[in-house]
């Protein structure tokens, strides 16, 4: 369930940064001036704020994703381990 959750996260981030990328072509197709040091002081705050919101969302989806797989993983293999010293696939000869 975790490694679900973290991946409609990580949907629903990428779509958001899919919209962002069509945002940012909408409003920046001319350029922006090269003149300046930091262009990122010439965007418009907003705009940044949802990129690196989203950037954040999916990597911290991402992670929500990996580290729930490992442990659904992890808990299958002792639930395996569990099942094989209680039931001995051999029998013993009479």
């Amino acid at each position: 369930m975790r490694a679900l959750c973290g991946a409609i996260i990580v949907a629903g981030s990428v779509i958001g940064l899919g919209l962002t990328a069509i945002g940012f072509g909408t409003r920046y197709h001319t350029g922006l001036d090269t003149a300046v040091a930091h262009p990122w002081s010439e965007m418009d705050r907003p705009l940044v704020f949802i990129l690196v919101f989203l950037t954040a969302m999916a990597v911290i989806g991402l992670g929500i994703a990996f580290v729930g797989l490992a442990y659904h993983h992890h808990r299958r293999h002792h639930e395996m381990l569990r099942a094989q010293a209680t039931h001995p696939t051999s029998l013993p000869s009479v």
